[in-house]
């Protein structure tokens, strides 16, 4: 096998690897506070919101230092209700929860404050337009993005970043949005801002986007996309510069890679290509495609003996031979088998159809 050949179909493998636009975030939100008598917690007490668009009630008991947590709550307008062990009613009020999907709201009752202050109705008055406002656009976007309409989703993207500027996943969605679209440059400079926005986030345990494992996947996530933009454009320095930080950050650093693997070896860097293929399959075992990479890069490193004989490094039998266990039916299952003729290594046939691919 020719190795312009192998380049040809390492060049068509990675380009399987493309970003897809998602949105990751719910709908409801999780609600945490203390009920309070003035200064003192109140224990043992039944907070109840029912929400006024459907008249759902969610409850909850308030431990020893008057805490209580609510999980999948839906944002909107309550009508609030604190009830005390002995079934006397303490609070009765309406308070509205307009933290983005996926975060922890604070709702802190005081017994003795029955109304919110007028302060307090001018800012919730305030979230609430804002609240509705983010809504609209992410369900702008939210129905573009279902439906593929990719340019359709950008202005209300766009509109979202500049709502909330420190918040990565919006560059993040326009990242993928515009790769989507082709529009690679633009992809390109989306990933840079989010990459920087979220190295810069801080915990807060009331935004969702802010967790730090979240944060860590969500730029292993834009540097493997950017790299992938970055190949789009033919800047391969740029990639694998790109696909090596991924790798490090990434909690399934299997694709980073394998892209980086693959890029490398197009570029002719074969000793950076093996050891980022190696680390590939220890990252995903059952990677066909990583076994292929990786006897195609040691196929290209024989000789041909004075006898005519063409001679591998040790491992390149077991490496294809491995891609026809995983694959035996796969794209690259004559291409591996002409090169395990070549060095006269024994072709398994004992392989069938259905494995994983």
């Amino acid at each position: 096998m020719k190795t312009r050949a192998i380049y040809a179909l390492l060049a068509g493998m990675l380009a399987a690897f493309s970003a897809t636009a998602a949105w990751p975030q719910g709908n409801t939100i999780s609600v945490k506070g203390v009920v309070t008598d003035g200064t003192k917690p109140i224990a043992g007490a039944q907070v109840v919101l029912k929400f006024m668009d459907t008249g759902r009630t969610f409850k909850a008991k308030t431990g020893k230092d008057g805490s209580f947590t609510m999980v999948d709550v839906s944002r909107g307008n309550y009508d609030v209700e604190v009830v005390g062990e002995k079934g006397e009613k303490l609070f009765q009020g309406k308070r509205s929860l307009v933290g983005a999907g996926g975060d922890v709201e604070e709702l802190n009752l005081d017994v003795k404050q029955t109304e919110a202050t007028k302060e307090q109705v001018e800012a919730i008055k305030a979230q609430n337009a804002k609240a509705e406002s983010m809504n609209t656009l992410i369900n702008e976007a939210k129905a573009a993005l279902d439906f593929k309409n990719y340019q359709e989703a950008i202005p209300p993207l766009q509109k979202l970043e500049a709502a909330d500027p420190t918040d990565y996943e919006y560059p993040l969605f326009l990242g993928n949005t515009y790769y989507s679209l082709q529009q690679y440059d633009d992809a390109v400079q989306s990933y840079d801002k989010g990459i920087q926005l979220a190295q810069k986030t801080q915990p807060d345990s009331k935004k969702a986007y802010t967790d730090p494992a979240r944060v860590k996947a969500a730029l292993g996530q834009m540097l493997t996309n950017q790299g992938n933009a970055y190949l789009k454009l033919k800047k391969n320095p740029e990639a694998i510069a790109a696909f090596t930080k991924a790798a490090e950050l990434s909690p399934n650093p299997g694709v980073a890679y394998f892209n980086l693997c693959a890029t490398q070896y197009n570029t002719g860097n074969t000793e950076g290509a093996l050891p980022a293929c190696d680390k590939a399959i220890a990252a995903d075992p059952n990677k066909a495609d990583a076994y292929f990479i990786k006897g195609s890069l040691m196929f290209g490193q024989g000789k041909q003996g004075a006898d005519n004989k063409y001679t591998a490094p040790p491992g390149t039998a077991e490496a294809l031979n491995k891609y026809l266990e995983l694959a035996p039916d796969g794209p690259h299952a004559n291409d591996s088998k002409a090169m395990l003729q070549a060095i006269g290594a024994k072709i398994e046939t004992t392989y069938k159809s259905g494995k994983k691919k």
